[in-house]
């Protein structure tokens, strides 16, 4: 459950997208459409039923679209809502951030300053 309080915008957002797994799927979902096997085979090392639970409030959030097709055996589709698309957009320059500075960031995490 989301708060109803945030302190400034980055705290909303980072409500929205916690944990290492939905930027991920965020990710894979705005290079394009995917099944839940192929988020699955693209996100390494998420559980099925992460993915599935982070899915559900990813799309109860409005950034994820599900299309379930009427087809045996049934098909589902997921896609980015305009508000997925957004939040995406407004990750790059962070994603930019970390690739330019993975060197002084992996130094960081293994202790050396």
């Amino acid at each position: 459950m989301k708060r109803q309080h945030y302190v400034c915008g980055l705290d909303a957002a980072v409500d929205i997208i916690n944990g290492k797994w939905k930027v991920l799927i965020l990710w894979e979902l705005s290079l394009q459409h995917r099944r839940f096997g192929e988020l699955k085979r693209q996100v390494v090392g998420v559980s099925e039923k992460v993915l599935s639970q982070h899915l559900r409030e990813m799309e109860e959030d409005g950034l994820v679209h599900r299309e379930t097709y009427d087809e045996v055996p049934p098909r589902v589709v997921y896609s980015l809502t305009a508000l997925g698309i957004s939040l995406t957009e407004a990750l790059t320059p962070l994603s930019r951030w970390a690739e330019e500075n993975v060197m002084g960031i992996q130094h960081t995490t293994n202790g050396v300053a």
